[in-house]
C-alpha cells in the first residue's frame, strides 16, 4: 500500500474519532502513532519480525516532536497574552472598559449591545483568548442588558460573538499558532489582524443598530450621561490602551526604524504593566493565584493540543499527503478563487465538530501548501500570482481568512466553545439559548468574510507598511 493511501485511511479514522467525541489532542496523537508504525512496517514489506522495529522507530520519531517544536520562543507568546487577559480581569480593568464604552456609545439604538461589542474588542486587545473574553463579559455585560429589557438569548449571543474578536485583534494566540505552523513572521500576522478585527466589530455593531431600528422594543438606547461623566470614565480604561500601544511598538515601530523588540518581549512587558496596575488597584494573593491558575490551565490545554497534533503532522510528512493534496488542488479546472471559497466553506463545516485551534493544527499542514501552490508558490511575485499578491502576502491574507473562519466556528453548533462558556457562566441560560442568540451574527460573519476575500487590502494594508 502506498504511503498516501495510508495517510488517507489514518486521517479518515482520526476524523471519525473526533466526531465521536474524542479530544483532538488524543485523537491526533493516536492517529499519528498508528500511521507512523504502519508506514515504517510497510517499508519492510509487513514482515512479522519487523513490527517491533517499526514500533521503536515510530516512538523515537514521535518523541522528538514535542520538545523540538514546543521549545520555540514564539510559542512563549501564548501564556503571556493569556496572562494579560486574566490579570486585566482580576484588576477590574474590564469593568472600567465596559463602563467607558457604555457612557460613550450606549446612546445609539441597541447601544448597550454595541457597547458590549466594542468593549470585548478592547479587551481582546489585551487578551489573546476568545474563551476568556466571553467568560469575562458574560459576568459583566449580560446583567446590564437584562436590566433594561434585552432578550436574554440575544444578550448572551452578543457576548459569545463579541468574544470571538480576540481571535483576530492582536495579541491573538491563534494567529501566533498559525504563524508557527506555516513559518511566517509573527509580528506581521499580528499587525494584519488589527484592521480585520476592528472591521468585524463594526459589522457586528451595524447589525445590532439595524435590528434595533427595525424591531420594536429591541435594545433601547441608554441616555443621561453627561460629558463630565464620559470623560471621567476614560482614565480607568487607559491602562488597556497603554498595553496595546506597548505591544504594537514592540511588533512594529510606527515612527520608522527598527522595532523596539520582539513580540515575545512586548507580551512579557504588557503582562508586567497589567500586573503593576492590578497591584495598584488592590489585587491580592487570592486574585493573583486565580489569574495564574487560569492562565496555566488554558496554556496547558493549548500546548497539549499542539503536542498531539504535531505527532500527526510528522506522520503526514512521511505519508506525503500535503504534496498529494496540493497536486490534486492545482489540477482542478476551477478558478483559484472558487477553490479558495470551497476551502473556506469546508472549514465552516469542519468547525462544527472540533475546536478552532485543533482544526487549524490538523488542516494547515495539508491545506496551506495547496493554497500557496494555487497562488503560484511561496516566492511568486504579485504580477505572476493567481490572487494578485506575492507569496508572503498571500500567506498573511490566507491566515486572516482562516482565523476568521475559526472565529466563526467558535459560535456554530454543536461545538461552538464560546456558547458553552457563556452558558456555563450564566446558570439562567442553556446552551440552546446561546446558540439561538448568536444566529444573527452568522450573517455578519458571512458578510465580513466575503469582504475580506473580495478586498484583500483590508488585511494587507497594515503589514504592507511594515515592508
Amino acid at each position: 500500500m502506498e504511503p498516501t493511501d495510508i495517510g488517507i485511511i489514518v486521517t479518515g479514522g482520526m476524523l471519525v474519532m473526533v466526531i465521536l467525541g474524542m479530544r483532538v489532542a488524543f485523537a491526533a496523537a493516536m492517529a499519528g502513532m498508528v500511521g507512523l508504525i504502519w508506514i515504517f512496517w510497510a517499508r519492510k514489506g509487513y514482515a512479522g519480525d519487523e513490527l517491533g522495529w517499526a514500533l521503536t522507530v515510530a516512538i523515537k520519531t514521535a518523541g522528538q516532536v514535542p520538545h523540538s517544536k514546543v521549545s520555540s520562543q514564539a510559542l512563549s507568546l501564548i501564556p503571556t497574552f493569556i496572562l494579560i487577559g486574566y490579570l486585566a480581569y482580576y484588576a477590574g480593568l474590564t469593568v472600567a472598559l465596559f463602563e467607558a464604552a457604555k457612557r460613550w456609545i450606549a446612546w445609539v439604538p441597541g447601544g448597550l449591545a454595541v457597547s458590549t461589542v466594542f468593549a470585548t474588542a478592547g479587551f481582546a486587545a489585551v487578551s489573546g483568548a476568545s474563551v476568556a473574553t466571553a467568560a469575562v463579559f458574560a459576568r459583566i455585560a449580560i446583567p446590564e442588558m437584562l436590566k433594561i429589557g434585552y432578550d436574554k438569548r440575544f444578550a448572551a449571543g452578543v457576548v459569545a460573538a463579541g468574544g470571538t474578536l480576540a481571535s483576530l485583534i492582536p495579541p491573538s494566540a491563534i494567529l501566533v499558532i498559525y504563524a508557527i505552523i506555516v513559518e511566517q513572521d509573527v509580528g506581521k500576522l499580528l499587525l494584519a489582524g488589527f484592521i480585520p478585527g476592528v472591521f468585524s466589530a463594526c459589522v457586528y455593531a451595524i447589525l445590532i443598530v439595524g435590528m434595533a431600528l427595525t424591531i420594536k422594543g429591541f435594545g433601547p438606547p441608554v441616555r443621561g450621561f453627561t460629558w463630565r461623566q464620559r470623560f471621567a470614565s476614560l482614565p480607568p480604561a487607559l491602562p488597556i490602551v497603554f498595553v496595546v500601544v506597548t505591544i504594537i511598538f514592540f511588533v512594529y515601530n510606527p515612527f520608522g526604524g527598527d522595532a523596539w523588540g520582539t513580540p515575545t518581549e512586548g507580551g512579557a512587558i504588557g503582562a508586567f504593566v497589567v500586573f503593576l496596575m492590578a497591584l495598584y488597584r488592590g489585587m491580592r494573593w487570592p486574585e493573583l493565584k486565580s489569574a495564574l491558575l487560569e492562565t496555566a490551565k488554558l496554556s496547558v490545554m493549548i500546548f497539549t493540543i499542539i503536542w498531539g497534533v504535531l505527532i500527526y503532522v510528522r506522520f503526514l510528512g512521511f505519508a506525503d499527503l500535503p504534496g498529494a493534496f496540493s497536486d490534486w488542488i492545482t489540477s482542478l479546472t476551477m478558478s483559484p478563487m472558487l477553490i479558495l471559497v470551497c476551502i473556506l466553506l469546508a472549514y465552516a463545516v469542519l468547525g462544527m465538530f472540533m475546536d478552532a485551534i485543533g482544526m487549524l493544527l490538523l488542516t494547515l499542514p495539508v491545506v496551506y501548501p495547496a493554497v500557496m501552490a494555487l497562488n503560484g508558490g511561496e516566492y511568486v511575485s504579485a504580477a505572476d500570482s493567481a490572487f494578485g499578491m506575492s507569496g508572503p502576502m498571500c500567506a498573511i491574507w490566507f491566515g486572516i481568512l482562516v482565523v476568521k473562519m475559526a472565529e466563526f466556528c467558535l459560535i456554530t453548533p454543536p461545538i461552538g466553545l464560546n456558547c458553552f462558556v457563556v452558558a456555563g457562566v450564566r446558570p439562567d441560560l442553556s446552551v440552546q439559548d446561546v446558540f439561538k442568540g448568536v444566529t444573527p451574527f452568522f450573517i455578519a460573519d458571512g458578510i465580513t468574510i466575503a469582504l475580506l476575500v473580495s478586498f484583500p487590502l483590508i488585511v494587507l494594508w497594515l503589514p504592507g507598511l511594515a515592508g
